[in-house]
């Protein structure tokens, strides 16, 4: 109900009487062809009490219905708008972005001692250039989301019966316990116990930021994802104005850039205000600080140890256990003493292997080795026996001796000599059975050991 204004004479000429409200373009919405209400003196000021002109209006489509809740000499003492009471050019609450100008608004909070609309209190004016706290969580765009409108209570109960005609939202509310859920106005306006402005600070410090290295002799920067379209020039445009530079080396092939300035206080600067915020042609490029010419050879301990402890391929098959330590090297099972060698010789080196040829010959094949063929010629004093006939052929007999070379009666054919050990040697390392692992058995021995 509106108050008239000759109802109650007493101090009615601070009573605020506008023709327009102060909003920000969230509250707005997104339709220009917008139509309000204007109720004088409708209302009293939530924050200083006073009665002001409050304005009603919807900003769109499916969107709840809005009005104006401070004055706007409240509105303008803060630069907030009337009914978020979000800042208007950044879009934040009052409690960060008094932090990030550094802020202290020491402007009256009791009833008694408020100001009465004719005396500037606020101290935004006085801010010079915006922080980098504002740049990163500043909001360019409206969110029309937050002109939705509110759940219905009768859904959350069951008991809604207008369905799509609902004009409330038939959404699942939220939890109770969440500090978003209890916002006060008073809060809000003097930045103080501000759950949301507490979110919004968290994700500030969270967000990565860029360290200057100890090293001080570093004055490098590294600028990358280029592209084909960025070049020195446009590097060089931007980047002088933070102190002098002493070089510009462009890595066509890497898609990169180092910067070196000649002071360390100008590169400190250029990462400063360049850090996830450089945009050059479209394009965001991205800032670190470059390594000096010493450490780019030395690795970190946290380094080394990740590449100590690689993760194992999944679907490879493990390694192999190592053999038993009887078996060590010994691959053709041969006896102990063999295994050992020969002791070395004078001069400290161990003596290589025997020659093939000045090794004797075996006596006999080892157990269960088949005898061995040799091909070749027959050794002297040797005699081979003839070839098999052919399958279907009868053997021929050989012609009977003449009288005269017959042997006389009693006579005794003498055997020939035995084989010559030294003229059947082997001649060729692949016939020799000790290369298999095969030992000599003395002579007179049986396959059993017994003689």
């Amino acid at each position: 109900m509106a108050v008239s204004k000759g109802a109650n004479t007493y101090n009615r000429q601070n009573w605020e009487e506008a023709d327009f409200p102060v909003l920000c373009q969230t509250c707005l919405g997104d339709n220009p062809y917008i139509r309000m209400t204007k109720d004088k003196f409708g209302k009293e000021c939530k924050i200083c009490a006073r009665p002001f002109t409050v304005f009603r209006w919807c900003p769109g489509a499916r969107m709840r219905f809005k009005k104006t809740e401070v004055c706007q000499t409240c509105s303008k003492l803060k630069n907030i708008c009337q009914t978020c009471l979000l800042d208007l050019e950044y879009g934040l609450p009052v409690q960060v972005r008094d932090a990030a100008l550094k802020i202290q608004d020491e402007m009256p909070k009791s009833d008694i001692a408020q100001t009465d609309g004719t005396t500037p209190v606020g101290a935004v004016g006085k801010a010079i250039a915006p922080s980098d706290m504002l740049l990163k969580l500043a909001r360019t765009t409206p969110y029309y989301k937050r002109n939705r409108p509110h759940i219905c209570s009768f859904w959350v109960k069951g008991e809604c019966k207008r369905g799509e005609e609902c004009p409330y939202r038939h959404d699942k509310p939220t939890d109770p316990d969440d500090p978003l859920a209890d916002q006060n106005i008073k809060d809000r306006f003097y930045g103080i116990n501000d759950p949301v402005a507490d979110k919004l600070m968290r994700r500030y410090n969270s967000m990565p930021k860029l360290e200057p290295p100890e090293d001080r002799t570093i004055t490098t920067l590294y600028i990358g994802n280029l592209g084909d379209v960025i070049e020195e020039t446009d590097l060089r445009n931007h980047f002088y104005q933070f102190g002098e530079i002493r070089s510009i080396t462009m890595v066509s092939r890497q898609q990169c850039a180092f910067i070196q300035f000649t002071l360390r206080s100008s590169a400190e600067l250029a990462a400063e205000k360049s850090f996830n915020k450089l945009i050059i042609k479209g394009r965001r490029l991205n800032i670190k600080w470059g390594k000096s010419q010493a450490q780019q050879g030395i690795k970190r301990p946290d380094e080394e140890e990740q590449e100590g402890m690689l993760e194992p391929v999944p679907g490879l098959p493990g390694a192999l256990p190592p053999p038993p330590e009887e078996i060590g090297s010994n691959y053709f099972n041969l006896p102990h003493q063999e295994m050992s060698g020969p002791p070395s010789g004078p001069s400290g080196m161990p003596p290589g292997p025997p020659h093939p040829m000045s090794m004797p010959p075996p006596h006999g094949p080892p157990h269960g080795i088949p005898p061995m063929r040799i091909r070749g010629p027959p050794p002297p004093g040797m005699r081979m026996p003839p070839p098999p006939p052919p399958p279907g052929m009868m053997p021929i007999r050989p012609p009977p001796m003449p009288p005269m070379l017959r042997p006389p009666p009693g006579f005794l054919p003498s055997r020939p000599p035995p084989p010559n050990p030294q003229s059947t040697a082997i001649h060729y390392p692949s016939q020799d059975p000790t290369r298999m692992g095969a030992t000599a058995k003395p002579e007179g021995t049986t396959e059993d050991g017994s003689t």
